[in-house]
């Protein structure tokens, strides 16, 4: 079936499109693959088992955040970019898992976007917007490191990792319907995860 559209932060940043029209939320790219078979299968394997698009959302997210391991947690040196190989090889670092989750979403009609946060390296997260909802709610399928309780949820977020504007963290409040060019040049350029770590921008 297809969804249309229609401790954490405590608080629900305002966030803003970087496409004027929502059906760029839900376009496909080289990056965020949902026409492929292996995304449109697991999809489908997900919506069979839920009732309705919170639902949905919720078990794409689940399945992202913790089956597919952040490479770092599990020292593997593949670097994944596509949404389509990250499902096949069940490796990412945070950006990579993200393009995952919006292709999950979006294979099923639910606007997705990519966002990030800037720590030492740029972070990537999701936001989503549920049918019917008036606003985007930010998803971190990070997952694995200890203290990363991240949770799907859309009354308020339950990120990974709230910035500290003291240690000069940013939340970036622009929603990209694609992959920031800087984060997917570096991604589909290292040779390994040891050489993505040098390539990853500090901040957009």
């Amino acid at each position: 079936m297809t969804f249309g559209y229609g401790l954490a932060t405590l608080r629900l940043m305002e966030l803003i499109q970087n496409a004027p029209e929502i059906s760029a939320y839900l376009a496909e790219s080289e990056a965020i693959d949902h026409g492929h078979p292996l995304v449109r299968a697991t999809a489908a394997e997900l919506s069979a088992a839920v009732a309705d698009a919170y639902a949905y959302a919720k078990a794409a997210f689940e399945f992202v955040r913790d089956r597919i391991p952040h490479s770092a947690d599990t020292s593997d040196p593949r670097v994944t970019w596509r949404a389509s190989d990250v499902l096949e090889k069940r490796t990412g670092i945070c950006c990579a898992k993200a393009h995952a989750l919006v292709a999950l979403l979006r294979a099923e009609g639910i606007p997705a976007a990519l966002c990030y946060q800037k720590f030492e390296v740029v972070h990537g997260l999701v936001a989503v917007r549920l049918p019917g909802a008036e606003r985007w709610v930010r998803q971190d399928p990070r997952g694995g490191e200890p203290g990363a309780a991240a949770e799907f949820r859309t009354d308020r977020e339950q990120i990974a990792f709230p910035v500290r504007p003291e240690c000069n963290e940013v939340d970036y409040p622009v929603l990209f319907a694609e992959p920031h060019p800087a984060v997917l040049q570096c991604l589909r350029e290292a040779v390994d995860r040891p050489h993505l770590w040098k390539l990853l921008p500090t901040e957009l």
